[in-house]
C-alpha cells in the first residue's frame, strides 16, 4: 500500500523543475560513483566501477548480537560458507523475499574492513542513477560518516543537511521530501565521530527544523522524522552496536569473495594469463594469504605485491605469511614512489629521508590504533611530525579522503589503506624503538611477547602481536631495506619467545583466542608444531599422542579450516595434558556436521565451560540426538545456562529440565512446530518448582504453557506465535497470580501467515490481569497486531494505574489513529513518571496526534517513535 501510496504523490508532484533536479543528481551520482578506486584514492587512479565489479556474496541474517573480535579472525571463522546462509544481491536489499517478512524500511550491513560495503553502496548507487535498479525509489542519497564527522560540530535542518552534500538538489523544497521515496544511504559507520543516542534526545519531525546534525540521524534512523523513508547503513561489525535492534528490519553480512570470486579477480586483473595462474596457485598454497583473500583490498595488497616479485628477476621465495607480504608491500610503495617522483638509491636499500617518513606514519599507526581510530586529521598528522604532502607521496600506504580542492570541504581526512597496514606499521614502529633500545618502549614490547596480549577484551591487537613476532625475524628485517636495526636481533632471544610461545597457558580466554599463540609461530615461520600434527594426522597416531596447549591450538585451527567436513568430532578421543588443552579443541566443532553432538562433551565435562549452546539452525536433529543431548543436560556437570533448539522431542528436554532444573536460564523454542502432548510434557517441567528459567522464547500457545511456574520467568517472548484473543486470556490467568514477576512480554507479530491475531479483546484481558500485579512489568510489545483506538483506549486502563512501573510500550502497525494519542495522552498525565519508550510507528497518527504526546515536558517520554 506504501508502494502505491508513494508511486501515486510522485506522479502528482513532479513538474519539469522538480524532474529536472531529478536527472541532476543522477547525473552527479552515476559521476560519482561509476569510478572507483582499489586501495588508493589518488587523482587519476579511477577504474570504472562496470568493468571490475565482482558480486560479493552477501548473506542475510537476523542476529542482534555484536561480533567485536579481531576481524582477521572473523574471516578465518566464516571463510567457509555455511549451507544455512541466506544469500542477497545488493540490487535487492529493501525487497520483501519471503512471505515472512513485512515492509523493510531501515537495512544494517555489517562486514569487516575492505570487505567490498562501500563498492555495494556504489554500485546500488550507479545501478539506480543509470535507471537499471530500484526506479520505484525517487531520490538515493548517498552520504558517509567521514564526510558527517566534518560537520558534526554545526546545526542544520535535514533539507539544509542535503543542500549541502547534494548541491545539485538546491531547488528540492521541503514539501517534496514528505512525499518523494527516498533512501538515505549512511557508509561507514565505523568511522563516525558522533555518540548516537536513542534513548535521550529531542524528538524532530519537521525537515526545516534546525538541530544538531546528531539528533537529526537519530530521528531519520527511527522514523520520527520522515518515517516513509528508507534507511540503509553500512558498518564494520564492532560499530554495529550503535543502532538498537528496534530500528532495523534487515540485517545483512557482506562476507566478501568466495573462492571462485577470488581467483575472477586475479584473472581480469592481470592479461597475462600465465601470471594470474601462478599467483592463484601461490595464494592458494598459503592458507594464511587464502583466507585474507575475502577481502577485495587485501586481493589488491596481494596482487601489487606478486604482481611485482613475478616480473622481475628476483630470486628469495614468495612471501606465505602475512609479515612477509606486508613487508614486500612497503617496499613496492616505496619503489613506485621513486619512479614516480624521481630519486636514485640502491636496490632494497631505503634512504634516510624514506626511513623518517616510514617511522612518522609508524607512530601515527600505534598511537591511533591503541585509541582505536582509523580515521586521521591534518593536526593528528602534524603531532607525528608529518607533512601532509609527504603522505600523498605514499598513497598506497596512507590516503586522503578529501582532496584540499573538493567543492565541498576545504579540510583533509586521512586513513591508511586497511586497517591491517596500519597494524603493521604500528609494529614497524615499535620494533623499531625496541631495537634502539628506546626506555619507554622496552617493557610494554616485551609485554606484547607474552601472553597478556591475547587476553585483551575483543583482540584488536592480535594482528598487530602476530606482526611483531613476524618481524623479530631478521629474514623480514632485511626485507625492509635498513628500516629496523638489525644488530640487537640475537637468535637466543627469537628461540626464547619461540619456547614461551609454545608453553603459554591461556586459561580464562577463548579457545579461538589461544589460536593466535599458533599464528604467532607461523608467522615466526617455526613450522614445528604444525609438522607435528600433519604427521599424528597422517599416521593415525593423533589419538594416541599426548598434545600439549599449543598442539591443541594447532588442531583446533587445522580441523576448523580443513576442506573435509567431518561427520561428527569426540573431542575425548584426544589426549591433552589438561582440560585448558580439550576447550583450546572447541573451535574445531564448526566444522563438523554434527556439531551439536561434540557439545554434550563439553557440557559433560570436569569443570564444563560450556553456557550457552545454539542449535536453532540445525534441520538435522532427529528424537534420538535430542535424547543423547537432553542426557548430557542431566549430567550434574552441566552447567548450560542458555539453550536454542530448533525441532525437539518435548520428552526427552522435559526430562532433563526435571533432572537438572537450577542452571537453565533461557530455554529459545522459537522455531519449533510443538505438539500437544510435547508441549504438556514440557511444561510440567516448567511448574517444577525447582525450575528457575527466566527467559522463554516459544511459537506455541497452550493452556498450560500460559499458565506455567511464572514465579522465576522473566522474560516471555510469543512473538509470532498463533495466540489469539482466547491466548491471551488464558495467558492472562497467570499474570494475575502474586507469584508473577514477570519483567518482559512480547506479544509481537513479525509474519504474515502466523501472527498473533490480536485485537482490542486482547487489551481488555492484559489491562485487567496488569491491574492485578502491575509493579514487576517494564516492557509490553503488541506490534503488528489489530488493536484499533479502541484497544489502546482499555489498554490505558492499565497506563492510569497508580501502580503501573511500564517503561517500554510498543504498538507498531495497530491500526491507530490520532484517537489513541488522546487516550495516551490522558494516561501519561495521570501517570507521568515511568513510560519512557512509546513506539507508535507505522500508524495513522496525524500531526495533531503526535502534538498531543509532545506538548507536555512532564511526561517524561525519551524516546517517542511515530
Amino acid at each position: 500500500m506504501i508502494y502505491y501510496r508513494w508511486k501515486s504523490l510522485v506522479y502528482l508532484c513532479s513538474g519539469s523543475d522538480l524532474q529536472e533536479v531529478i536527472e541532476g543528481h543522477k547525473i552527479s551520482l552515476k559521476r560519482r560513483c561509476e569510478h572507483v578506486t582499489e586501495g588508493t584514492h589518488e587523482a587519476g587512479s579511477g577504474t570504472l566501477l562496470n568493468k571490475i565489479y565482482t558480486e560479493l556474496y552477501i548473506t542475510e541474517g537476523q542476529s542482534e548480537e555484536v561480533d567485536t573480535q579481531h576481524e582477521v579472525r572473523q574471516l578465518e571463522r566464516t571463510s567457509k560458507k555455511n549451507i544455512q546462509d541466506t544469500p542477497i544481491k545488493c540490487q535487492d536489499i529493501f525487497k520483501v523475499l519471503s512471505e515472512q517478512q513485512r515492509h523493510i524500511r531501515v537495512v544494517l550491513t555489517n562486514g569487516v574492513a575492505g570487505v567490498g560495503k562501500t563498492f555495494s553502496v556504489q554500485k546500488f548507487s550507479l545501478d539506480w542513477a543509470e535507471g537499471l535498479e530500484n526506479q520505484d525509489i525517487s531520490l538515493v542519497l548517498l552520504l558517509s560518516w567521514r564526510e558527517l564527522n566534518l560537520i558534526r560540530d554545526e546545526q542544520h535542518s535535514l533539507l539544509s543537511l542535503l543542500h549541502v552534500f547534494h548541491p545539485t538538489l538546491q531547488k528540492i523544497r521541503a514539501e517534496d521530501l514528505t512525499v518523494w521515496k527516498l533512501l538515505f544511504i549512511f557508509d561507514g559507520l565505523d568511522e563516525s565521530r558522533f555518540s548516537l543516542d536513542f534513548n535521550k534526545h529531542q524528538l524532530i519531525s519537521d525537515v526545516t527544523q534546525v538541530s544538531s546534525v546528531e539528533v537529526l540521524l537519530v530521528n531519520l534512523i527511527q522514523g520520527n522524522l520522515l518515517p516513509s523513508a528508507l534507511i540503509w547503513i553500512t558498518s564494520r561489525p564492532a560499530a554495529a552496536h550503535q543502532i538498537p535492534p528496534w530500528c532495523v528490519d534487515r540485517i545483512t553480512e557482506v562476507r566478501g569473495f568466495t573462492d571462485s570470486q577470488k581467483e575472477e579477480y586475479f584473472r581480469r586483473r592481470f592479461s597475462d594469463e600465465d601470471l594470474s595462474k601462478r599467483i592463484i596457485s601461490h595464494i592458494k598454497a598459503s592458507r594464511s594469504l587464502h583466507i585474507m583473500c575475502l577481502i577485495p583490498v587485501f586481493c589488491w595488497i596481494t596482487a601489487i605485491v606478486l604482481e611485482d616479485m613475478m616480473t622481475r628477476d628476483q630470486r628469495g621465495e614468495l612471501p606465505k605469511t602475512l609479515t612477509d607480504l606486508y613487508s614486500h608491500f612497503l617496499m613496492v610503495q616505496m619503489k613506485r614512489k621513486k619512479q614516480k617522483y624521481g630519486g636514485k638509491q640502491r636496490p632494497g636499500k631505503l634512504t634516510e629521508a624514506d626511513k623518517e617518513l616510514f617511522l612518522k606514519l609508524g607512530r601515527l599507526a600505534f598511537e591511533h590504533l591503541e585509541k582505536g581510530n582509523i580515521m586521521f586529521y591534518s593536526e593528528d598528522l602534524e603531532r607525528c611530525g608529518l607533512d601532509v604532502s609527504e603522505v600523498s607521496v605514499y598513497s598506497g600506504v596512507c590516503t586522503e579522503i578529501f582532496k584540499r580542492e573538493s567543492v565541498i570541504f576545504q579540510k583533509s581526512v586521512y586513513c591508511f589503506v586497511h586497517l591491517s597496514i596500519q597494524e603493521f606499521l604500528a609494529a614497524v614502529y615499535m620494533f623499531h624503538r625496541y631495537t634502539r633500545k628506546d626506555t619507554a618502549v622496552i617493557n610494554q614490547f616485551l609485554e606484547y611477547l607474552k601472553p597478556n596480549p591475547f587476553s585483551s577484551e575483543n583482540g584488536h591487537l592480535d594482528l598487530f602481536v602476530r606482526f611483531l613476532h613476524g618481524l623479530s625475524l631478521e629474514s623480514n628485517q632485511r626485507i625492509l631495506g635498513g628500516l629496523l636495526d638489525q644488530r640487537n636481533s640475537h637468535p637466543e632471544t627469537i628461540q626464547k619467545v619461540l619456547n614461551n610461545l609454545k608453553e603459554v597457558n591461556s586459561g580464562g580466554i577463548s579457545p579461538d583466542r589461544s589460536i593466535n599463540i599458533f599464528h604467532c609461530l607461523m608467522e615466526m615461520k617455526d613450522q614445528s608444531v604444525h609438522q607435528e600434527i600433519q604427521e599424528f594426522l597422517k599416521s593415525g597416531e593423533i589419538s594416541e599422542r599426548e598434545l600439549s596447549l599449543i598442539h591443541c591450538s594447532a588442531l583446533a585451527y587445522l580441523l576448523q579450516m580443513s576442506e573435509q567436513v567431518l561427520d561428527e568430532l569426540d573431542l575425548r578421543q584426544y589426549k591433552t595434558s589438561s582440560e585448558e588443552g580439550r576447550r583450546r579443541l572447541i573451535p574445531a566443532v564448526r566444522n563438523c556436521r554434527n556439531h551439536w553432538k561434540v557439545a554434550t562433551s563439553a557440557m559433560t565435562s570436569n569443570p564444563s565451560h560450556l553456557r550457552e549452546l545454539d542449535l536453532s539452525w540445525n534441520q538435522n536433529l532427529t528424537d534420538a540426538d535430542v535424547k543423547l543431548l537432553s542426557s548430557a543436560m542431566m549430567h550434574p556437570n552441566c552447567r548450560l545456562e542458555t539453550l536454542s533448539l530448533s525441532e525437539i522431542s518435548c520428552g526427552s528436554l522435559s526430562s532433563a529440565l526435571w533432572s537438572n532444573p537450577s542452571h537453565l536460564r533461557v530455554l529459545d523454542l522459537s522455531w519449533n512446530q510443538l505438539k500437544d502432548s510435547g508441549v504438556k510434557l514440557l511444561c510440567g517441567a516448567l511448574q517444577d518448582p525447582l525450575c528457575e528459567l527466566e527467559t522463554l522464547r516459544s511459537v506455541r500457545d497452550d493452556p498450560v504453557l500460559s499458565q506455567s511456574n511464572l514465579s522465576h520467568l522473566r522474560v516471555l517472548d510469543l512473538s509470532d506465535n498463533p495466540l489469539q484473543d482466547s491466548g491471551v486470556k488464558r495467558l492472562c490467568s497467570g499474570l494475575e497470580s502474586p507469584n508473577c514477576k514477570l519483567e518482559r512480554l512480547r506479544l509481537f507479530s513479525t509474519l504474515l501467515l502466523r501472527y498473533c491475531r490480536l485485537s482490542e479483546i486482547s487489551c481488555d484481558s492484559l489491562a485487567s490481569a496488569l491491574r492485578s500485579n502491575p509493579s514487576h512489568l517494564r516492557e509490553l510489545d503488541l506490534g503488528g497486531n489489530q488493536l484499533q483506538d479502541s484497544g489502546v483506549k482499555l489498554l490505558c486502563g492499565f497506563l492510569h494505574f497508580p501502580n503501573c512501573r511500564l517503561e517500554t510500550l510498543r504498538l507498531r502497525e495497530c491500526s491507530l489513529s490520532e484517537i489513541s494519542c488522546d487516550s495516551l495522552a490522558s494516561a501519561l498525565r495521570s501517570n507521568p513518571s515511568h513510560l519512557r519508550v512509546l513506539d507508535l510507528s507505522w500508524n495513522q497518527l496525524q500531526d495533531s496526534g503526535v502534538k498531543l504526546l509532545c506538548e507536555n515536558p512532564h511526561y517524561g517520554l525519551e524516546t517517542l517513535r511515530q
